[in-house]
């Protein structure tokens, strides 16, 4: 019986560690997969903006699921919040936007199209 018990306690420090070296790395591949994700709603919001003639107005996702731009599944971001699609009036810069693991827009946290990995590094820490 003793034997059981300590080969359990084994198995439970080794889960222990490797639990605290795998979320960090579970945490920036979430981050990973947002940046992606980001980068295909943009692309397709540019493609909806130039073959749809629409370059004056900026698309949201239900314009892009409803032209069939983008798949209507991947609409969230591994957090489950929609992508925010933005556009500077000025630039015709389109711009997308995860909230993050807060699911709060306007936080350090945020993920956009743009990331570094630098960025990327900033934000799972």
């Amino acid at each position: 019986l003793v034997e059981v018990l300590i080969v359990v306690a084994i198995m439970a420090v080794i889960a222990g560690g490797a639990t605290i070296l795998a979320f960090p790395l579970y945490k920036e591949s979430r981050i990973k997969t947002a940046v992606i994700g980001c980068g295909t709603v943009k692309q397709a919001a540019e493609l909806y903006q130039n073959l749809d003639g629409t370059a004056d107005q900026c698309p949201t996702i239900q314009d892009l699921v409803n032209s069939k731009k983008l798949d209507g599944k991947k609409i969230d971001d591994p957090w489950g919040v929609p992508y925010k699609i933005s556009c500077d009036q000025g630039t015709g810069e389109i711009r997308v936007i995860s909230a993050g693991n807060d699911r709060k827009e306007g936080t350090p946290d945020d993920i956009r199209d743009d990331f570094k990995p630098a960025d990327i590094k900033r934000v799972a820490q």
